[in-house]
């Protein structure tokens, strides 16, 4: 168990009694990543890549350098592969418009599963209708887990493109995307992973992984809000065009036509976040003072401590038990509004996150509307899942 990881975070120290279960919805930030964000405002704000003059060199380098330290947090060896986004989202928006619009054809299919985020989900559902081809989306058993010999049945020949999230955000599903990247690599579909939930704790190496194209959110892995990654594989670079158009990813502009920068340059146009690249950066830098098998481990001692004890509250009910669980739980409690659960919590100092999640079709397989979800990180403690199961029995008593 990992001890003492609240002292990184300024927030606990303001708010002691906090109990922040909303991980999956963004990470709180550690000191060492505000200061990073701090220090840049402060005292190295300026714009890149086009300046001569010191300030404008020394953010250039950092930000290059930022670029490098991502590429190699995911095992790359060129920062190329890597470009900065607003977030998840926008990468994924990105490689739907680039990459994949202009190779689907009329009665070709993308494939995506039940468990992904609105996200994922949307930017292929709407791409599909335009081109007029098939929107597959794999099911789940009634435990939330994938079958992975239907998603292997989904992808044929005409097959352009699978996504899918590593981790569901509603059900804490987590799925073997290496198993299922070399399924569809058999047949020579490109494989996109939104690695939003699992990129602060898990190794995502691409040379294990062998994935096509990779998304995630700074705010997920203690950075700010605002900054993320879009990793292209090398084969597939010169297949991203520019999303947007603007400053800074041409090569050459005439009255008669514009030539573009290569990929990652291309896609991001105008002035970056820079601010948020440098606290990405540090967000790194703070992961690596941990053991990813220790941050996991942790993680899943209080996914399983919790689950053993909403299981032994009258009245409560966890949707859904897949095999492999990461640190989110989603339940509901007979008779009570998710909705009016998380604002009795609320007066208790616990925090949770009640909805649909941006998992409606999930939500729906699951026979339910929305939930309650729980979700932990390496700042959450035992304590903490005890104060949620006592104020969760207090509330059934006061709605009773």
């Amino acid at each position: 168990m990992l001890k003492n990881t609240k002292t990184y975070f300024p927030i606990f120290k303001k708010y002691p009694d906090l109990v922040y279960l909303d991980s999956a919805a963004t990470t709180q930030r550690p000191k060492l990543v505000i200061d990073a964000i701090n220090q840049f405002n402060s005292f190295e704000n300026a714009n890149i890549h086009r300046g001569v003059y010191d300030l404008s060199n020394s953010a250039t380098k950092n930000f290059e350098l930022a670029r490098e330290k991502v590429a190699k947090y995911l095992g790359s060896t060129n920062p190329k592969t890597i470009a900065f986004t607003s977030g998840t989202t926008n990468s994924i928006n990105i490689v739907a418009s680039s990459f994949l619009r202009p190779r689907l054809n009329k009665d070709d299919n993308v494939v995506i599963t039940l468990l992904d985020h609105h996200a994922n989900f949307i930017p292929w559902q709407m791409l599909a209708k335009e081109k007029e081809a098939e929107f597959r989306v794999v099911p789940i058993d009634k435990n939330g887990n994938l079958d992975l010999t239907v998603l292997e049945k989904s992808l044929d020949q005409k097959t352009k493109f699978l996504s899918l999230n590593h981790i569901s955000n509603s059900l804490g599903t987590t799925t073997d995307i290496g198993e299922i990247i070399a399924l569809a690599h058999k047949k020579n579909i490109p494989v996109m992973i939104d690695a939003a939930q699992s990129i602060a704790y898990y190794d995502l190496d691409i040379h294990q992984l062998d994935y096509d194209f990779l998304a995630f959110s700074g705010h997920k892995m203690f950075g700010p809000f605002g900054i993320g990654v879009l990793y292209v594989a090398e084969k597939w670079m010169k297949n991203i065009t520019p999303y947007n158009y603007g400053g800074g990813i041409i090569k050459d502009v005439t009255i008669e036509d514009t030539t573009f920068s290569d990929f990652p340059f291309n896609i991001e146009a105008g002035t970056p976040n820079i601010s948020g690249v440098m606290g990405l950066s540090s967000a790194i830098d703070f992961i690596h003072k941990f053991d990813k098998k220790e941050m996991i481990q942790h993680i899943s001692d209080l996914v399983n401590y919790c689950t053993d004890q909403l299981i032994s509250i009258d009245k409560v009910k966890i949707i859904g038990n897949p095999e492999n669980r990461s640190g989110i739980i989603s339940f509901v409690v007979d008779g009570i509004h998710p909705h009016d659960v998380a604002s009795f919590l609320n007066q208790d100092n616990i925090a949770v996150r009640a909805g649909m999640h941006c998992t409606q079709p999930l939500l729906a397989a699951m026979n339910t509307s929305a939930t309650v979800r729980v979700s932990f990180s390496i700042y959450n403690e035992r304590k903490e899942v005890d104060q949620l199961k006592n104020s969760l029995v207090e509330l059934i008593k006061f709605w009773s």
